[in-house]
């Protein structure tokens, strides 16, 4: 599919081409003359990627989120009340490092819900950090600590989450200079605040 358009005809372009867009990324290019063209396949680099369609497993793992999500709650409740944590936070927590996948493992080697590392996971009680139960208490717990290290500052606790309570403590109690741990606080307290994990 290969359309040209101008500015002005572009919503027809969608109309008539609407079914082809639905199914694959766009890209867009305008050429010296103002002129606009759209294509799923570009055939040089002056394209720019305009719409990204969602692949096809995107609905399958949406369900799956939705169902471990449902049957983990129970757990998350009860390691809610137990370190007395609001139990929106652990979801969103959750959400932003596993999307509820209890066998997730990071590049770094963080493993489970809560993406633990050995160390934290040993030091809060998980002997098995693909445990459900275990990973969710122990994660739980390190959350109450850096809540409890970093009093009245919730951007700072998911940002120790992240990338360590040192490094929050080296760059004098502030959100470390890091793009993905400036984008997970961000993420995280996104989630929280809709209550939408």
């Amino acid at each position: 599919m290969k359309t040209f358009c101008s500015a002005i005809a572009l919503w027809v372009c969608f109309a008539l081409g609407g079914s082809s867009l639905v199914y694959a990324d766009v890209y867009k290019y305008t050429d010296k003359n103002g002129r606009i063209y759209f294509t799923d396949r570009p055939s040089h680099k002056k394209y720019k990627l305009i719409i990204r369609t969602r692949p096809k497993s995107y609905n399958a793992a949406v369900k799956v989120m939705a169902g471990n999500k449902k049957k983990y709650t129970p757990i998350i409740l009860a390691a809610a009340e137990k370190h007395n944590i609001d139990a929106a936070l652990i979801h969103a927590v959750i959400r932003a490092e596993s999307a509820y996948d209890a066998n997730a493992v990071s590049s770094a080697g963080a493993v489970g819900l809560m993406q633990l590392m050995p160390g934290t996971a040993k030091q809060y009680g998980a002997t098995n950090r693909k445990d459900p139960r275990q990973n969710i208490f122990a994660g739980t717990r390190y959350l109450k600590y850096l809540l409890a290290l970093f009093p009245q500052d919730l951007k700072l606790a998911i940002a120790a989450y992240n990338a360590g309570e040192n490094t929050v403590k080296r760059y004098k109690n502030t959100v470390p200079p890091y793009p993905e741990t400036q984008k997970y606080v961000r993420h995280v307290l996104s989630l929280y605040k809709k209550n939408d994990a």
